[in-house]
């Protein structure tokens, strides 16, 4: 793994409720260096509130406590919120799962994404909007121009997701979180998607956690994975060697997926084990 970037010991996410709390995210440990980790597991498992977290974008009847969490050495628990708008988009930055409900409605999207570049670099705006089309280009888009005078509404899918990706690179992060980006996607449009994710955050050195429920997804596309379960980290593996993951929960979500080279009649059910909770993190020993 390369020198880390981001570090995180012992994150835990409690959430206040009428009567008792609820822990969404129970003691998980990790680091992100410039490299592509994904996080996977089933809805409610935590991975995205994980990756809030990390930007103190935590509802406020949650309470987030971590003995580290810390990027460049920065304490992000201390920072002060505006010392965390500063980070938020120049250094570590978010996309989310649909552009439908990220993009302003109401600003054509080459503003924002001139908009997303002057929050964090002083400059004139012409210089911004060639930036812009410049990022626009590089996210594979035909007629940066034309797109750039467009609305959201006036996107498809796969193009709006591309306009989200120009918009979180452009201010030049050193991290990206990408919360589902491709969930709302058909495989065609994601593939694309992914590939193209992939040529920028590899061009620029850029770290990158990738949170997914798709393991096949995540096993072909990032370096090393985390499987979450309940809040917490059962398995830390790369990603070439998935298929030989060694804890039981994360066989059984290996064993659920629909496969086209046997016929099934019925898709397996993982099976739970209370156990999970207090057991220790299974990790893979170097050369395995």
């Amino acid at each position: 793994m390369t020198e880390p970037l981001l570090q995180v010991e012992n994150l835990r996410i409690r959430f206040r409720g009428n009567r008792t709390g609820r822990d969404a995210v129970r003691g998980v440990s990790f680091s992100v260096g410039r490299e592509k980790l994904g996080i996977v597991g089933e809805s409610g498992s935590g991975k995205s509130q994980t990756g809030r977290a990390l930007l103190k974008l935590t509802p406020g009847s949650a309470t987030v406590t971590a003995d580290r969490m810390s990027f460049r050495g920065e304490d992000l628990l201390a920072a002060s919120e505006k010392r965390m708008r500063q980070i938020r988009g120049r250094s570590i930055s978010m996309i989310l799962q649909d552009p439908k409900f990220s993009l302003n409605p109401l600003m054509k999207v080459g503003d924002q994404i001139v908009e997303a570049f002057l929050v964090h670099h002083r400059t004139e705006k012409a210089a911004a909007k060639i930036k812009a089309l410049e990022m626009l280009e590089a996210v594979h888009i035909r007629d940066p121009e034309r797109v750039f005078g467009l609305y959201p509404h006036e996107l498809s899918g796969g193009m709006g997701q591309r306009v989200m990706i120009a918009m979180m690179l452009i201010p030049e992060p050193d991290i990206i979180i990408a919360d589902e980006p491709t969930s709302a996607l058909d495989v065609t449009v994601r593939r694309q998607v992914l590939s193209v994710l992939d040529e920028l955050v590899s061009a620029r050195g850029t770290g990158l956690i990738f949170i997914s429920h798709d393991l096949n997804l995540v096993a072909s596309f990032c370096d090393r994975i985390l499987v979450m379960y309940a809040g917490r980290v059962l398995e830390e593996i790369e990603a070439k060697n998935l298929r030989n993951a060694r804890h039981p929960y994360t066989r059984a979500l290996l064993q659920s997926l629909p496969r086209l080279d046997r016929e099934t009649e019925r898709l397996i059910v993982p099976q739970r084990d209370p156990a999970w909770l207090d057991g220790p993190v299974f990790r893979q020993e170097a050369g395995q």
